[in-house]
């Protein structure tokens, strides 16, 4: 593989040059020389080329409720300056512990339990590290989150994927094919709910059968919960509930996908105080900690959110803007598929695909920005190539926007009428 300095902000991009010859040097790490361009990076980049609405990438074009920007301010000007603990700032793990306390069924103990990471990325690279090792097999289930295969590979596992089958209900885990992932190399099983990039909620029987597959072989559960907060119809259940799962659980979360704020950059992981110790020496040795003023205001905002309700009047916005996104795309002929949490919705664009002239969703998603100025992002990036398939002619949009943004979409939208 060869490569080349990207623009500022962007990735490394392929090069005729390799960099062993621009160097002289020995070749860079294969576990990297795979790793190509972000998909979000290049559709951000189109979005801002052609003037279009961003609907691709899932972040809020507004900013993190008052109160959490004035106790930043506060943060800003006290003396947390200098370096937090590695677990965290204490303050922040408590506020962490009760926070989480109803979705889990227990208050983890600050002290062993929680760890405050960057972003809820960092904590599942950081549990990955210190589980993993080179011949053991992670189980996940797709469309799964880009970044969950190069992390596993870079902590020397394999992926092993099972794939969602659409329905009529939107998305189901087949338990058959999920039983057939399983055997004596599994380590771990990540799981990610409510679910990116299909908006699913994982249901009861669903989240036993994951349970149950552990149990049987004696893995963990790596549980991605970063939008834990933004459910509709069905609630969330932290797979950490279930009986005998809290041992072999690491929850996952991070303040950015509830409070709006996706550049601070604030994770935590839950985890059995064996867990945690062995996930504090990966992050301890990687990034070391968190940055202290961000923590600090974090943990003053978690409480002053449960004080003021700010969850319920946040997940009653972000419905409006569900169902506005929602009924535009089925007024010019997308076929929506059912969100129950998240933002992001997942729509099928089969009846563009000869106005597009294309059955490629990267191609599709390029062609709509060009032509209709609204950014996508094609779902073919979350799946593995024996289960691509199952995201032809999809495309996901986000809806983390301003309504005033999402009007905007709607009138581009209808173009295609």
């Amino acid at each position: 593989m060869s490569w080349k300095v990207g623009r500022p902000g962007l990735p490394v991009q392929p090069a005729d040059i390799t960099l062993a010859k621009l160097t002289g040097m020995k070749a860079i790490a294969a576990r990297v020389a795979a790793l190509g361009p972000s998909p979000f990076a290049e559709m951000t980049a189109l979005a801002q080329r052609y003037g279009a609405v961003n609907l691709g990438q899932g972040f809020p074009d507004f900013g993190p409720p008052a109160f959490l920007q004035d106790a930043l301010l506060h943060a800003a000007m006290s003396s947390a300056h200098q370096y937090s603990p590695p677990p965290g700032l204490p303050t922040l793990r408590e506020a962490v512990a009760e926070m989480l306390a109803p979705t889990l069924g227990f208050v983890a103990d600050p002290e062993q339990e929680v760890t405050i990471t960057v972003g809820a990325t960092e904590g599942l690279a950081a549990a990955l590290l210190a589980l993993i090792e080179p011949g053991d097999e992670v189980v996940l289930i797709e469309p799964a989150y880009d970044s969950y295969a190069p992390q596993v590979r870079m902590a020397g596992g394999t992926p092993r994927s099972v794939s969602l089958q659409r329905s009529a209900a939107g998305w189901d885990l087949p338990l058959a094919a999920l039983q057939e992932a399983g055997n004596g190399r599994t380590k771990a099983i990540v799981l990610n709910t409510p679910h990116n990039p299909t908006g699913k909620v994982f249901s009861s029987g669903e989240l036993a059968a994951v349970a149950a597959f552990a149990r049987q072989w004696d893995a963990y559960v790596l549980s991605d919960e970063v939008y834990d907060r933004l459910t509709f119809e069905r609630p969330h259940v932290s797979i950490a509930s279930l009986p005998d799962m809290r041992e072999r659980t690491v929850t996952l979360g991070s303040v950015g996908k509830t409070f709006a704020a996706t550049g601070w950059r604030i994770g935590w992981a839950v985890a059995s105080p064996e867990l945690t110790a062995a996930l504090r020496g990966a992050h301890t040795f990687g990034p070391f900690c968190a940055p202290t003023p961000l923590q600090a205001a974090v943990a003053q905002g978690l409480r002053t959110a449960r004080e003021q309700g700010y969850e319920d009047t946040m997940r009653a916005e972000y419905r409006v803007k569900r169902d506005l996104l929602t009924a535009a795309l089925r007024a010019v002929g997308f076929e929506v598929l059912p969100c129950d949490g998240t933002f992001f919705l997942l729509a099928d664009w089969s009846p563009f695909a000869e106005q597009a002239g294309t059955h490629d969703d990267r191609e599709f998603c390029r062609w709509l920005v060009r032509e209709v100025g609204v950014a996508a992002i094609a779902p073919s990036i979350f799946f593995s190539a024996p289960h691509r398939a199952q995201g032809a002619h999809l495309a996901r949009f986000v809806f983390c926007k301003t309504l005033s943004g999402l009007e905007e979409a709607a009138a581009r939208l209808d173009r295609l009428r």
